[in-house]
């Protein structure tokens, strides 16, 4: 069973202001038009009682209500007439073209307005005098400008709310950008954090390690004295990194990057650390002397350079440790090999974060990253790193 649609509180009101308005006018004998002798007085009531009803209909059936209105204004001229129906008609052609369907609110401004021109041509030449024209304005006003009225209203809401989804869509892609950038600023502080006092930590580690299960005293002696060098060193960077991270008035300047050119003393460190561990470290560079590399490059060989070592003093059992670094063919290789087995003493343990740092570091520079144990020409197990990074000067990735 079809129910009716409920009103809304607007066209109750207007039905209601609209009953009444016209049958005060009835009442008066205020009409429109000339007194039809051939039909009752009454009559007129009931184009205004079918108006009425219809002004229920304006937002939930609005092209019903102006299909029926439209008899019932007719038929009003056939009455004695009533200005309130006439109203109540010009309000459902409003309503029609704002709650109506878009092709409707394209259609009847356009229908109306030829409508109008018609029937201004009609009048003229049927009646021949100048007054004929305001027939043609009255059907102007009837039926012509509450569509125009209500095709501008329909517009202007129609570009506010475009306007309100670019503005959320604008604020959506505002917070996912915020949220790429935040996650990324993360990944970048968390390389960094790692990177910088990872280093440090495993030596203590090590060295703590060492100091608890040897019984010499000057072997636990000399890993103590290790151990507060990494520590002060390791905490050292730790409070510049966080006073960087406090620091929001953008005055503080930032340390220099790490470059290429550390790798002596970073080795020279590592040798001191790894000393006991029957490590050998040794640096085969490859580059032409006096050649630079864009910032983001060295500094991300360096930082796989050192988490690397930082990885053979964790891990590799006793043997020698190679840095080698070439640069041809506007790539710079950098590789790593460390002896590959289990080990005797001491070791730190790994959580895997530093590998997933050297991928991102070799992704953001769109090279590449090998990774893992490979067996050496004679046979040996080994640990190889293997990073190429893009080295133009003039590439716009580091721009």
């Amino acid at each position: 069973m079809t129910r009716f649609p409920r009103p809304h509180h607007d066209g109750v009101l207007l039905a209601v202001i609209g009953l009444l308005g016209g049958v005060l006018l009835w009442g008066l004998g205020l009409h429109t038009t000339g007194i039809r002798d051939f039909l009752p007085a009454w009559v007129t009531l009931v184009p205004l009682a079918v108006m009425s009803f219809l002004e229920l209909l304006r937002r939930s059936c609005p092209r019903t209500a102006l299909l029926i209105g439209t008899v019932a204004v007719i038929a009003d001229q056939f009455t004695h007439g009533n200005l309130a129906t006439v109203l109540m008609y010009t309000d459902l052609m409003y309503a029609a073209v704002v709650y109506g369907t878009p092709g409707a609110a394209r259609r009847i401004p356009v229908i109306t307005g030829l409508i109008t021109v018609a029937m201004t041509i009609a009048a003229l030449a049927w009646l021949r005098r100048p007054e004929a024209l305001l027939i043609g304005v009255v059907t102007g006003l009837v039926s012509f400008a509450p569509a125009l009225t209500g095709a501008t209203l329909r517009n202007h809401r129609e570009a506010a709310e475009a306007a309100r989804l670019r503005a959320e869509q604008t604020a959506l892609l505002a917070e996912i950008d915020r949220g790429q950038a935040i996650a990324a600023e993360r990944s970048r502080m968390a390389r960094e954090l790692h990177d910088m006092v990872a280093n440090n930590l495993s030596a203590i580690a090590i060295h703590s390690t060492a100091a608890l299960s040897i019984a010499d005293p000057k072997a636990s002696t000399d890993a103590l004295a290790v151990i507060r060098e990494n520590s002060v060193q390791g905490l050292s960077e730790m409070r510049r990194l966080i006073g960087l991270l406090r620091d929001s008035s953008g005055d503080q300047e930032p340390a220099v990057a790490p470059s290429l050119d550390g790798l002596d003393a970073l080795i020279g460190q590592v040798r001191t650390v790894g000393a006991d561990s029957g490590l050998v470290f040794v640096l085969d560079d490859g580059r032409t002397p006096g050649g630079r590399l864009p910032p983001p490059v060295e500094m991300a060989a360096y930082r796989i350079v050192q988490e690397s070592l930082t990885n053979a003093l964790k891990h590799a059992s006793p043997g020698t440790v190679t840095v080698t670094l070439a640069h041809t063919d506007h790539t710079l290789t950098v590789g790593v090999t460390s002896p590959y087995g289990e080990r005797p003493g001491p070791r730190a343990p790994g959580s895997g974060a530093g590998l997933v740092g050297m991928r991102e570091r070799v992704s953001l520079l769109d090279g590449s990253l090998e990774a893992g144990p490979v067996t050496a020409p004679d046979g040996t197990k080994i640990w190889h790193v293997r990073a190429q990074l893009p080295a133009e000067d003039d590439t716009e990735l580091f721009a």
